[in-house]
């Protein structure tokens, strides 16, 4: 090498030292690994004064690239795919911040001097001088390296140029079979990619452990991978190690040995033909040792908290650092250590230096296409004695046994010697390797071979703290599990616990570690999107690096990443349905600024389709606003084909095409009149009753055409609707509060009842409920409810935004000690708020979750008036209690209102809906079966073919009621056989069976009529929205099903009556006929009732279920109890 050579940043060398440029200091990192760039990447955006040059040097031709990844070289072979960055990312930084070096290795340091020596002769000057030269593959004591390099068919599994070697000589057409020594993660990435070869035929891992993963998971978790590995054709040797390689000699004369082999210490020859040593890695601290830095007898150079080794200004990160006798074979502590050193080496002016700690080894890879993941301290119950498990697995019924269930076991270790973790358990540990290591622990175990899904949680004893755990199979919490500290539930529903759809990754904090392979938070991704840095997912990886390291976090980032841009309001298409091009808020918006007042207008001023008739999604959705904004009737023509059955016929629909009714209690409170009242109307019309969860009492049963009665009934008994059927309020739940309770502060049942009076009727975008509690013993659950409001001694206390359900969530505090005179006020702008700006069948739960700002921007807007709105809502409020009307009355005072409400418009009889039977002393009806089997109804099952009906007047069309205003329907009886009569208005009358195939339940007639965007007119059975076309019967949303459709008209006569098309009674009765097709207890048990309705009574153990009985026969001597 000359003396003096120009670089390519033009820096002179002299005496074979690069020199560094003027004023700044050299940061010299060795190595261009993970971890290397890593460092580089965080010191260029930390060194905002520049105050640092950075050299490199990486002894391989590529630029840094994802080790974690290297399988996936397998599939595409392009190793620029798996570049952690862009060369043009290089190029962005030189020549000013940034140099590196390709094809040239660090040799040794002379730390004395301050200087790096390179493979090419070249020396390089430093003020700092960090050490990231990773790892090395191991080889087992048998084989020395300077024989494996000349042994062909003998591999490692350590980068690009392994990997190279060995896709060219599996391409041998002798080499069929691989084997794979080592069962860790490693020898299982390396198992899969020579499993996915082409030309390997055979895959075999030869592993000393028991099971694969033993590093990372127990016996029952690592068995579990291993059945899986075993079941895609891998053979699996455990318990197994080689002796010596089986070799022969080259016949080319080179000198070269080929692989054959293994012998066992059996004794007995596993062939194999190419072999992948994959059985643990070295730190390479050649470098170190070379030089004079201290190392350690097992391998790594010895750092201490703040990185740094024997030697002055040299530092090592990543796998070739020993901190605390251990090295770590992992991304993520490599990538920590990044964090700490280049935060050390900018920001200490003005804050203290970071230390290293005992680093997060939590995992999550998908091996052999298994996914696996282990975090925290997941071995910590191996180091204490084994507790007593029970097995709370369900036991059902109906012959399926114990054993075809996933088990649930509860490992509980109750040993009374075991001193705490800490000094009160109630404490959190501040880190999970910081706790003292006898501490008692419990575990909680979900084993499902069946669904092979594996998971073990470790908690402290009192279960208030989870420590670490392990999964096979389902990982998909293992972000949250990672990020937990304290547990606001209890530890089971970290298994059973009800899961939501997608996760969003909304309950994590910002600072929650997502990507722990390169340490990203869930504020850098959040970040990102609101300053508009990352508008995609690739650009979210360039700018943050998630997802570029193992990729097993992407699922999540994802969700989080669209959740961000929703709320960022990008591109997100929240349209209606396809007839209208906008939300629900946008919608209502129109509405109240130009006056609509009906389907037909809003249709024809920003439809998609002027001419539409709607669809099952935007009629109730627009009926609901008319309601909110005009308050009229919803029989009126114009807004009762809008209703959903429920609204339709005020009660809501139970599943055999009855009603139930709900009279209004405000707040729980009725008199004992009242209740013989409701009493005597259930009894009079054979109602089935129960107390509802929200202090009401629900008759169930009633038929249709007895409703009116009904409720003419209760309202001389001084009730109104309760208005359960609606997307309105339900309740006002209340305690007794002041009015009777020794410990009440407040009159809850007062309150409740002015709530509840003021806001009933008031329809919204979904239902809503409120509860008023007297005392914060909370009897009433308030912080459960939409609204909710507890007494304090200076106040009340206003909660919002709680909900039970699918998807419960306890309500946020939304206003402390508030007046009583300031209750109502606060709660109206809440709720015309909501009305306002929810989208369609959105609760408030879910409502303030998606609002920009949350619960502290609704503050903003309702408490301090930010928009300037607060009259306008209450005046909106105002407005809906003004004009409430008793829906109930005016359909008991109106003779052609309850017309509507006949079973049949051209008779008077009456058909049953379904076999009604008697269980604990009240009626109900038959059972549905598990499954129908699927239905198609077609014209080849009648026998009159169709040339061959006749015309049949089957109602007037003023009984019908059909107008121009909205569409209707109505069902007739024709013999036994029930037929639901459509008009929709410029489009003329339809027909079709009443009875939905789908549940047997005969209800067509109350569905809501649609049409596609094509124009196909359908009507939507109201009890699980399968929606059949009324010119042909077919179900557009299933297609296991379809029914009879026929001609229907206006007579040609003028008669003003409707006729269908009709084949003879006799033959349609055979077909469709009412009592072919009713739902009967015997036929349900028959084809099989849905387990749920089956119950078992388990005894204490399986153990003493399985004991003989004593002297009696029959079921004596089980413990069980079959219902």
């Amino acid at each position: 090498m000359a003396s003096s050579t120009t670089t390519s940043l033009n820096r002179v060398t002299t005496n074979d030292a690069v020199v560094e440029p003027e004023g700044r200091e050299v940061i010299f990192v060795v190595g261009l690994g993970m971890v290397g760039i890593a460092f580089i990447e965080k010191l260029l955006n930390l060194d905002v004064d520049q105050k640092y040059f950075i050299v490199t040097c990486g002894e391989e031709s590529h630029l840094a690239y994802n080790r974690v990844g290297l399988t996936e070289y397998f599939e595409h072979r392009n190793v620029e795919d798996l570049y952690l960055n862009p060369p043009s990312w290089y190029a962005q930084h030189q020549p000013h911040r940034f140099s590196y070096h390709l094809q040239e290795a660090v040799t040794s340091i002379s730390p004395e001097r301050n200087l790096v020596h390179t493979s090419k002769n070249r020396s390089f000057s430093y003020s700092k001088c960090v050490i990231a030269t990773g790892s090395r593959a191991d080889l087992p004591p048998y084989v020395r390296p300077e024989a494996a390099s000349r042994t062909r068919g003998v591999f490692v599994y350590r980068n690009i140029a392994d990997l190279d070697g060995i896709i060219a000589y599996a391409e041998k057409p002798e080499v069929r079979h691989a084997v794979v020594v080592g069962g860790g993660l490693l020898g299982l990435e390396a198992a899969k990619a020579a499993y996915d070869l082409p030309s390997i035929t055979r895959v075999s891992i030869i592993n000393r452990q028991a099971y694969p993963l033993s590093r990372q998971l127990d016996a029952d978790a690592g068995e579990m991978v291993l059945h899986q590995i075993e079941a895609m054709g891998v053979q699996v040797l455990t318990r197994c190690s080689p002796t010596r390689q089986v070799i022969r000699v080259a016949e080319d004369g080179s000198g070269d040995d080929i692989f054959g082999g293994f012998e066992l210490q059996d004794g007995s020859i596993h062939e194999a033909d190419l072999v992948i040593y994959a059985i643990g890695i070295r730190p390479r601290d050649d470098v170190a040792k070379t030089s004079g830095i201290q190392c350690h007898p097992r391998g790594g150079i010895i750092v201490g908290d703040d990185l740094k080794t024997s030697a002055d200004n040299v530092y090592a990160i990543g796998e070739c650092a020993s901190w605390r006798e251990n090295s770590y074979g992992l991304i993520g502590p490599g990538v920590e250590m990044a964090d700490i050193l280049s935060f050390n080496l900018t920001q200490t002016a003005s804050h203290a230096p970071r230390v290293m700690n005992a680093p997060d080894l939590s995992t999550k890879l998908k091996l052999m296409g298994v996914d696996v993941a282990s975090f925290g301290d997941f071995f910590v119950d191996k180091r204490l004695p084994l507790g007593r498990t029970h097995d709370v697995s369900k036991r059902i019924v109906n012959g399926i046994s114990n054993q075809d269930r996933p088990a649930i076991e509860i490992s509980i270790d109750n040993s009374a010697d075991v001193k705490a973790l800490a000094q009160s358990s109630a404490k959190a540990p501040s880190d999970r390797k910081g706790r003292e290591r006898d501490q008692s622990v419990n575990c909680l175990v979900y084993k499902d071979p069946f669904g092979a899904t594996y998971k073990k949680y470790i908690f402290t004893e009192d279960g208030k703290y989870l420590l670490g755990g392990m999964m096979v199979g389902d990982v998909s919490d293992f972000v949250k599990l990672v990020a937990i500290k304290a547990l606001e539930v209890p530890p089971s529903q970290f298994i059973v616990g009800a899961k939501k759809g997608d996760d969003d990754g909304d309950d994590l904090d910002d600072d929650a570690q997502i990507c722990s392979c390169h340490n990203v938070s869930k504020g850098d991704v959040v970040k990102c999107v609101k300053e508009g840095n990352a508008l995609t997912i690739p650009d979210l990886k360039a700018k943050t690096k998630v997802g570029t390291g193992c990729g097993g976090c992407m699922p999540l980032v994802t969700s989080i990443f669209n959740a961000e841009m929703k709320k960022a309001g990008r591109a997100l298409n929240t349209n209606l349905c396809p007839h209208f091009a906008m939300s629900r808020t946008d919608l209502f918006s129109v509405i109240k600024v130009k006056g609509l007042r009906s389907l037909q207008e809003v249709m024809e001023t920003v439809g998609t389709n002027k001419t539409s008739i709607g669809c099952e999604f935007c009629k109730p959705a627009i009926g609901s606003i008319l309601s909110s904004l005009y308050n009229e009737h919803i029989m009126k023509p114009a807004h009762h084909q809008n209703q959903d059955t429920n609204d339709r016929y005020m009660a809501n629909i139970q599943r055999n095409g009855t009603f139930s009714v709900v009279p209004r209690m405000a707040a729980g409170e009725v008199s004992p009149d009242g209740l013989i009242a409701i009493g005597r109307v259930a009894k009079k019309y054979g109602l089935y009753t129960k107390i509802t969860g929200g202090q009401r009492i629900d008759m169930f049963g009633a038929r249709k055409d007895d409703l009116p009665a009904i409720w003419e009934e209760l309202n001389e008994a001084g009730f109104e609707s309760g208005h359960a059927y609606g997307k309105s309020l339900r309740t006002v739940k209340s305690c007794v509060g002041t009015t009777w309770c020794r410990y009440g502060v407040g009159d809850s049942v007062g309150l409740a009842v002015q709530l509840e009076n003021r806001y009933k009727g008031v329809r919204s975008p979904h239902k809503f409920k409120g509860g008023v509690s007297g005392c914060v013993r909370e009897c009433a659950e308030a912080q459960g409810k939409d609204f909710g409001i507890i007494a304090t001694d200076k106040g009340w206390n206003i909660f919002v935004g709680g909900n039970g359900g699918a998807n419960p969530r306890h309500a946020d505090l939304f206003a402390k000690d508030v007046p009583p005179s300031k209750v109502v006020r606060i709660i109206d702008r809440f709720l015309a708020y909501y009305i306002m700006t929810a989208e369609k069948l959105e609760r408030t739960a879910r409502w303030i979750e998606r609002m920009n700002g949350g619960i502290a921007k609704l503050r903003k807007v309702i408490l301090q008036d930010e928009l300037g709105i607060c009259k306008d809502l209450e005046a909106m409020m105002d407005n809906l209690v003004n004009t409430y009307e008793d829906e109930w009355a005016t359909v008991v005072k109106d003779p052609s209102k309850r017309k509507q409400f006949k079973q049949f418009i051209n008779t008077e009889e009456k058909l049953p809906l379904s076999e009604v039977i008697t269980e604990r002393g009240q009626n109900r009806p038959a059972d549905w079966p598990k499954a129908y089997p699927p239905a198609k109804i077609s014209y080849e099952s009648l026998v009159t073919p169709k040339s061959e009906w006749k015309w049949i007047t089957v109602a007037r069309k003023a009984d019908m009621q059909s107008n121009d205003a909205g569409t209707t329907s109505a069902a007739v009886k024709y013999g036994d056989t029930q037929i639901a009569v459509y008009h929709v208005p410029k489009r003329g009358y339809y027909a079709t069976q009443q009875m939905c195939p789908h549940k047997r339940a005969f209800v067509l007639d109350h569905g809501i009529i649609g049409d596609t965007p094509g124009g196909d007119l359908y009507v939507s059975c109201p009890l699980h929205k399968r929606n059949f076309t009324l010119t042909g019967g077919e179900c557009l949303n299933d297609p296991e099903y379809q029914i009879l459709s026929f001609e229907a008209r206006e007579d040609l006569e003028g008669k003003e009556e409707i006729q269908v098309l009709l084949p003879p009674v006799e033959d349609i009765d055979a077909v469709l006929g009412t009592e072919k097709w009713l739902v009967r207890q015997a036929e349900s048990e028959a084809i099989g009732l849905n387990a749920a309705t089956q119950i078992e009574v388990v005894g204490p153990s399986r153990a003493e279920e399985d004991a003989p009985s004593s002297s009696c026969g029959g079921s004596c001597g089980n413990s069980s109890i079959e219902w």
